[in-house]
């Protein structure tokens, strides 16, 4: 009786790893993420060190404004796809969500793309249970987000004006 209770968490365990859902998605989004995942950069603009905190971060990037959360000259686009819908929630049946968000900061003045943020993620997919949804992610957030990508656009200059 123990062989066979062993022998059937086994092949639970190898399914649930291999041929579930769940485990589909994951490939689908390192997949995805790989043709054109992460930051890309097309050109940087220099400012002055007033446009930075003392972390080194702008101080002019106001989520709450959404397209003109980076002020008057630059357009902050952030568009949203779902490929697969569900219900993440650890309330009732969970199942898997799949999406693709974009974001891409453009100069205002001649339109161009200066830089742009691509992250494929999935959520949920558990066994139901009281438990918070597990997740997936490409590229992880060590690597690139939109926060990484204005630091990369937005360049600290290295001279004071004036001096």
């Amino acid at each position: 009786m123990k062989k066979i209770i062993f022998v059937l968490l086994i092949s639970i365990t190898v399914y649930a790893m291999f041929f579930s859902e769940k485990a589909r998605l994951d490939r689908e989004v390192d997949r995805l993420c790989a043709i054109d995942g992460g930051i890309k950069v097309y050109e940087t603009v220099t400012l002055p060190t007033d446009k930075f905190n003392e972390r080194g971060e702008i101080n002019f990037y106001k989520p709450t404004q959404r397209e003109n959360a980076l002020g008057p000259e630059y357009i902050f686009k952030w568009d949203i796809y779902d490929y697969k819908k569900g219900n993440p929630s650890s309330e009732g049946p969970q199942e898997s969500v799949m999406g693709r968000d974009h974001v891409k900061i453009i100069r205002k003045s001649d339109m161009k793309l200066l830089g742009e943020f691509v992250l494929y993620s999935r959520i949920g997919g558990d066994l139901p249970g009281p438990w918070v949804a597990s997740s997936h992610r490409c590229p992880s957030a060590q690597e690139a987000s939109s926060g990484k990508l204005m630091q990369k656009v937005f360049i600290q200059s290295t001279r004071e004006i004036g001096k």
